[in-house]
């Protein structure tokens, strides 16, 4: 590949029509010929379009469409030998777990989810989503505390769409390393049975992939028996790699599956005791096994001492063996390892999707969780800006700010927003209102999904309100707050964010309405002339919206106070004597520090197209001339901090011949994907073939997404443009 410094269009065409056009006509030849052009706005690529094998590494791409997928390792030989390639970036976590309160430090009680699904990397493998029709979906963040991804390959990695979104509320993640049967007993004795040198290598190699890919630790799970050299090497290979992690992933943990005993055999005990505390004391904590009594319990608590909390009692939701209580009795087991004071581990809650029916899936995933509410305590987040549009990372069309993107099944977990916590509250008193939340995949205001609020308000009650998200932010000077809601039907209920602080010291609450005279939650003022600087994000502030959706804007000045609770309010209308009922859509809710938004966001630069691969058409495609299939990479710069994503859309064209290809077409740009790192694969787009003497030209444009939610113009896009030919016969 060839570059030229940066010269405008007209005089990037130039240039390239120096090319000879007898060496243009040689150029297929050679391996992927492209020549790139810098400009100021835009590079251009040159590609004359070849059909020769180009294959992709296996690993790292799916055979059939040549999208990037997660992977993970079956031996000990593949775990050893990996180094970090540009391939893996692919699978690198957006950004490191967000704050949460309490810090997973705390002895607080937790919960662990460990996610075991039809063998895993199922539809969630693929990086940039899919078109999975009703996949798993898991949204309940804000009751758990650690994600493991699990699988019974040597070395599971977690994909990275589960780490995004686990990250995003504040959720710690797991990889598994499982040996199991004959073949897991020989892998243990080949690095266990010599010298630390070999199983140092097996820790430091393991340390090494998580602070890569950005998720936390490791599940160990040794499900074969061991020699005495191996199990006496045990221990202290959980050392290092304890020590290790901790020393180079913060808030890494290293967890031991109840399983080998101190003499090596495999045998589970359902508890703690004196033959696996060893492996206890060698590592960050102990999941049990599932078939223990509170007999075993009791006898816990004098092993776990003062760390209660590093016990993960585990509970097999298919209620497998003789245990206390599975399915939708898994509350029984929960009310006896919280009475204890234990952690609880909840092994493969996908229950409500595999063994029940798809279609009402959502309904039993909430019930499932609202029968655990009791005895799951919630975490709080603890940055701004905080913003979400309730999106599942699926839907059955893609919405951007109400306008219909693209129709049809999409899943894709990294897009997943901050979900709420999700209840159903009642008033007291018989006949009294009440307030229920449900995702929704019906409308969406910004994704795939909103978060529907159904409700009542009785004749005697002025309003009622349902609490959304737990927060511990200390706040700035002064935030700006924003909804964007729809009222379904003809409703006079007047809807409004409402929030509650803490007192720090000397909390001091200015530009807003109190409420009542000795309560700290308030109700914020309307912002109605926002600063000129802030013009972009307010820009819808008040205005009725595409779809029927209104935002409405809020100006917050607080000193000393710390941010507890977000809630919606929703109020009857003035002067009416019957009760209200509701049926409200929230599509976003954002809490942004007014400084964030002075700070000029960053361009996306340096867009550049590599891995180049062409597709004839397929035979019901054909026409004249038959259309092609292109697969690239995207590669760009820009910082992953300020942003939620990259949106990713194409535009085609054709040129009279011009390495410049001419100006793109004036249709809209069409939406490709999403993207959380600074490269995209477009797999099998179709474009037209041209002629023997035209140019075909498509333009790819990548959208920064800021994280305080407004749009980026379109001239401040990174763009790129490939122009390519029919070889010449």
């Amino acid at each position: 590949m060839e570059a030229a410094g940066p010269v405008t269009r007209s005089a990037a065409r130039k240039r390239a029509s120096k090319i000879p056009e007898e060496q243009r006509e040689r150029r297929p030849a050679r391996r992927r010929p492209r020549r790139r052009i810098q400009e100021q706005e835009e590079a251009v690529f040159r590609e004359v379009v070849s059909f020769t094998p180009d294959p992709l590494p296996a690993r790292y791409y799916d055979k059939d469409t040549t999208k990037p997928i997660s992977f993970y390792f079956s031996s000990l030989e593949e775990l050893l030998a990996w180094t970090p390639d540009m391939e893996d970036s692919f699978n690198v976590a957006l950004e490191p777990s967000e704050c949460r309160q309490p810090p997973l430090s705390s002895q607080r009680p937790r919960t662990l989810l460990c996610h075991d699904m039809m063998g895993g990397y199922l539809d969630d493998k693929f990086i940039q989503g899919s078109t999975a029709h009703n996949p798993y979906c898991f949204y309940h963040w804000q009751s758990i505390d650690i994600f493991v991804y699990f699988s019974h390959h040597t070395v599971t990695i977690p994909p990275v769409g589960w780490t995004n979104a686990a990250h995003r509320h504040g959720v710690c993640v797991l990889g598994t390393f499982i040996t199991e049967w004959k073949e897991g007993g020989q892998l243990c004795e080949a690095f266990l049975a010599g010298d630390e040198r070999s199983y140092r290598a097996v820790a430091d190699q393991l340390v090494l992939i998580a602070q890569f890919f950005r998720f936390d630790g490791w599940l160990i799970n040794i499900e074969n028996s061991l020699s005495l050299a191996a199990v006496g090497n045990m221990p202290h290979f959980l050392r290092h790699l304890t020590a290790q992690l901790h020393q180079r992933v913060p808030g890494g943990l290293v967890l031991w599956y109840d399983s080998v005993v101190r003499s090596g055999q495999l045998t589970w005990q359902d508890e703690l005791n004196q033959h696996n505390r060893i492996f206890f004391d060698s590592c960050d904590g102990f999941f049990t096994n599932y078939n223990w009594r509170e007999e075993h319990l009791e006898r816990m608590l004098g092993q776990a001492g003062e760390r209660r909390a590093d016990v993960y009692v585990g509970v097999d939701v298919f209620a497998r063996g003789n245990v206390v209580g599975g399915q939708f009795d898994t509350y029984k087991s929960l009310e006896l390892i919280r009475k204890h004071g234990f952690s609880a581990a909840l092994f493969a809650p996908g229950w409500v999707y595999e063994c029940l029916e798809k279609k009402d899936f959502f309904q039993n995933q909430d019930k499932f969780w609202a029968l655990l509410e009791h005895f799951l305590p919630t975490h709080s987040i603890c940055s701004l800006p905080f913003v979400t549009s309730f999106c599942l990372g699926m839907g059955t069309r893609r919405v951007c700010y109400g306008q219909e993107e693209v129709v049809g099944p999409w899943y894709h977990p990294s897009a997943q927003e901050i979900q709420p916590l999700f209840a159903e509250h009642s008033l007291e008193g018989a006949g009294r209102g009440w307030v229920k939340t449900h995702c929704c995949l019906v409308d969406a205001w910004n994704g795939g999904s909103s978060l529907l609020v159904r409700g009542l308000i009785p004749p005697d009650v002025g309003h009622v309100a349902v609490r959304l998200f737990s927060l511990q932010v200390p706040v700035p000077p002064k935030i700006f707050l924003s909804l964007v809601y729809k009222l379904e039907g003809p409703s006079g209920v007047e809807v409004a964010l409402e929030l509650t602080t803490e007192d720090l010291g000397s909390c001091h609450v200015g530009g807003i309405r109190t409420l009542t005279g000795t309560s700290s939650r308030h109700s914020p003022r309307p912002l109605r002339v926002p600063p000129t600087k802030l013009a972009r994000w307010v820009d819808r502030c008040g205005q009725q919206l595409p779809g029927g959706w209104v935002q409405r804007c809020y100006e917050v000045s607080l000193r000393g106070c710390l941010l507890q609770d977000l809630f919606v309010s929703f109020a009857r209308p003035p002067g009416s004597p019957e009760e209200a009922s509701f049926v409200c859509r929230l599509g976003e809710i954002q809490v942004v520090d007014a400084n964030s938004l002075l700070a000029p966001l960053p361009r996306v630069q340096a867009v550049t197209v590599s891995r180049v691969h062409w597709q004839r058409a397929t035979s019901e495609e054909e026409g004249p001339p038959a259309p092609l299939r292109l697969s690239c990479t995207l590669h760009w710069s820009h910082l992953l901090s300020p942003v939620r994503c990259f949106r990713i859309r194409c535009r085609m064209g054709t040129g009279g011949g011009s390495p410049g290809g001419g100006p793109p077409g004036p249709e809209k740009p069409t939406l490709l994907g999403l993207a959380f790192v600074n490269q995209y694969r477009i797999a099998e787009l179709q474009v037209a073939a041209m002629g023997p003497s035209g140019d075909g030209h498509v333009e790819f444009l990548v959208e920064p997404v800021p994280k305080e939610g407004f749009l980026v113009p379109q001239a401040e896009w990174g763009r790129a443009a490939l122009v390519y030919s029919m070889p010449r016969t």
